[in-house]
């Protein structure tokens, strides 16, 4: 038998998920509660935490830490509302093991519960598109640090260069016109040194770029 925390501060919505856990299969509650103080109290055994972040008190972020500390072989699946990368990839560091989007349909839920309950990474579609949009980005980012004397729209258009694009693709990826693109792109390469597109390229080569 799987045993569950629940700690979701909607009163309605804990309501959901306690019925939607006690209706699955080789599942109960172990105890559902509107903040994280409540639940790092309960001693019951659990083997997964399902977790809202937007918590009153102590924040769901902190939560993860506490709550991984105090159960080590208990999984974490966060439930919320917050899309945003940055939150996302600060759970996955607070220990977190999945995490879903509120608006997930009740199989995904239960078909995410089982899946951390048996030691696997489980996201929502919306979460692993935005881990592949920040994936995307490592690139650019990582070319911070390879062209210092470039600024961060530059090393994207550095990146776009080396991945081929022409001044209208490169317009059309960044959103701007394409007078402006011809100006980052010679931008570019006058504070590179280089005298073309093709030189270049293969200095964002060899940085990593391109490979978007």
């Amino acid at each position: 038998m799987n045993r569950v925390l629940v700690v979701e501060d909607h009163p309605l919505y804990r309501t959901a998920l306690v019925s939607l856990v006690s209706g699955m299969e080789g599942w109960e509650v172990a105890g559902a509660y509107g903040d994280a103080e409540a639940a790092l109290a309960d001693d019951s055994p659990a083997d997964v935490v399902l977790l809202d972040l937007g918590l009153p008190g102590m924040d769901g972020l902190a939560a993860i830490g506490a709550l991984r500390a105090r159960r080590p072989d208990c999984a974490v699946l966060v439930l919320t509302m917050n899309e945003e990368p940055a939150i996302l990839t600060a759970a996955i560091r607070a220990g977190a093991h999945g995490y879903l989007v509120k608006g997930a349909e009740p199989e995904d839920i239960e078909r995410a519960l089982r899946g951390v309950a048996r030691g696997q990474a489980v996201f929502g579609e919306q979460v692993a598109a935005a881990l592949l949009t920040q994936a995307s980005r490592r690139a650019p980012e990582a070319g911070m640090t390879s062209f210092p004397q470039l600024t961060a729209r530059e090393v994207e258009v550095l990146d776009l260069v080396t991945a081929g694009r022409t001044n209208t693709e490169i317009a059309e990826a960044l959103f701007v016109t394409p007078k402006t693109a011809r100006n980052h792109v010679s931008a570019v390469l006058s504070k590179l040194g280089v005298a073309s597109r093709a030189e270049a390229a293969a200095r964002g080569r060899e940085a990593g770029l391109g490979r978007g």
